[in-house]
């Protein structure tokens, strides 16, 4: 049984009042889905222009999943869906987790053993993604409704830094 999401998507929308954008939106979202969903790792990425590179704008362990890291937008199948057609990815178990990730040895030192990347989109394209992962059989279906509304609050965060690039 998850906790009431209200007062944390409330929280999520008064952040976006802050001056410190888009530090303070990330902030509140990861404190939001922590409190309503639950998670070990959070780590926000955007995707750039062409959705050929991605860069880590949010961590909350930067020790492990420093931000600032670019990598090359993967092509895996999955992760074409999510950035082609903004279907989330359900990880739930260890194993999968450790086939789907090859930057999973961070996520498996925190006990992570599920995962799900959910798409932040706008007019019909992903802006970027935010990822969450907790231990293996966490996520389910049911928290896919919740996590995307969560992570749409940070359309304007992800429009900002598209923006400045």
């Amino acid at each position: 049984m998850r906790p009431d999401p209200l007062p944390h998507l409330a929280a999520l929308a008064l952040a976006q009042a802050e001056a410190a954008q888009p530090l303070a939106t990330f902030r509140a979202l990861d404190a939001a889905l922590a409190a309503a969903v639950g998670h070990r790792l959070c780590t926000i990425q955007i995707h750039y222009p062409g959705g050929l590179e991605a860069e880590r704008v949010h961590s909350n362990h930067p020790e492990l999943y420093p931000l600032g890291h670019r990598k090359p937008a993967s092509t895996a199948p999955r992760m074409r869906e999510l950035m082609e057609h903004g279907r989330p990815i359900l990880v739930r178990s260890a194993a999968e987790l450790r086939d789907s990730y090859a930057d999973h040895a961070g996520a498996s030192s925190l006990g992570c053993g599920s995962a799900m990347n959910t798409p932040v989109r706008w007019q019909g394209c992903t802006l970027g993604q935010v990822n969450l992962m907790h231990q293996e059989g966490w996520y389910t279906e049911a928290d896919l409704p919740l996590v995307r509304s969560f992570a749409q609050f940070a359309v304007p965060a992800f429009l900002l830094l598209a923006r400045a690039t």
